[in-house]
């Protein structure tokens, strides 16, 4: 296996609101994107996936830990050519495809800010070219560069932010629950866009998402976040089959089945974690065949593993 494309080792982010109380929202995260794949980040609402995201990409500065992008460290202070790198190689793709498009500018201005910003182009049909070329590849048509955000539908519009993301032709892009806004016909379709555009261009994904039966047809890898700590990783073979958290264990039972008649008879895993037992701050990482990890004290890992 190459070297990794992404290294987060011991990722925190706290965000201080007064001084008696700290929004602890990631705790000591550690995994790697190795290049061409996907990662998945998959957790209930609240469990620090965006921040995350947000923390790689210095959206938001680290608390404590080590990112690592391309051989560079990137979650301290930057050289001039460390930040160039970042913010040419590295991009997101955000969760409310209208928020995050700026409804003053057209279309063809917001895609090619990146363009005109690094001075990718020689001359202004250069870059129309560009951004028509990329307009095409995302499902749209090159006369969409002349629209406002306002004039597309919520599809449309997360095809605008994806064309934004790949101008660039990033090495890495993190997708922040880029289909949860959009309708189930229309998630599928931007996912196998995405896809087919990383069989392409060989880009990375960190896929951050609430639906795992999409995180399962996407990704390579899993990582399952709780309460700000990875709980367990590995695999999607290993995850889905094997799942040895509780957490996961109660996240994969409440997947719905398209059976009706199986549907009927599934039963979800309820999971407590205030009357569990379990102290997240006390585990430590224990590993299960080859790269399939859970966070747990050795008694707990002992316990669940004896009981599969």
């Amino acid at each position: 296996m190459s070297e990794p494309l992404l290294q987060v080792r011991n990722l925190v982010q706290h965000f201080p609101i007064s001084r008696s109380f700290t929004v602890k929202a990631v705790n000591g995260v550690s995994f790697d994107i190795y290049p061409g794949e996907t990662y998945g980040l998959v957790g209930e609402s609240g469990s620090g996936k965006t921040t995350i995201g947000r923390s790689i990409i210095r959206l938001h500065n680290p608390t404590a830990g080590s990112v690592v992008f391309q051989g560079k460290e990137i979650s301290g202070k930057m050289d001039g050519a460390t930040r160039e790198m970042l913010r040419a190689d590295m991009q997101m793709i955000f969760q409310d495809p209208m928020a995050s498009l700026n409804p003053r500018k057209k279309v063809s201005d917001i895609i090619g800010e990146g363009l005109d910003i690094h001075h990718r182009t020689a001359n202004r049909q250069e870059r129309a070219e560009l951004i028509g070329e990329l307009l095409k590849k995302v499902g749209l048509s090159p006369e969409h560069a002349a629209r406002y955000p306002h004039q597309f539908s919520g599809g449309q519009r997360q095809r605008v932010g994806i064309a934004r993301a790949l101008i660039m032709n990033p090495k890495l892009i993190i997708a922040d629950e880029c289909i949860s806004a959009l309708d189930v016909s229309i998630q599928a379709q931007v996912v196998n866009l995405m896809k087919d555009i990383q069989e392409e261009t060989g880009c990375a994904y960190l896929f951050i998402a609430h639906d795992l039966s999409m995180v399962k047809y996407i990704s390579d890898r899993i990582g399952v976040l709780h309460l700000g700590y990875m709980v367990e990783a590995g695999t999607k073979e290993e995850i889905f089959s094997n799942p040895i958290h509780p957490y996961t264990q109660s996240l994969l039972s409440a997947i719905p089945f398209p059976n009706p008649e199986v549907e009927k008879r599934r039963h979800s895993i309820t999971y407590n974690y205030a009357a569990s037992g379990i102290d997240y701050a006390k585990g430590t990482e224990h590993t299960v065949g080859g790269t399939h990890t859970v966070l747990a004290t050795d008694e707990e890992f002992a316990r669940w593993t004896q009981k599969e």
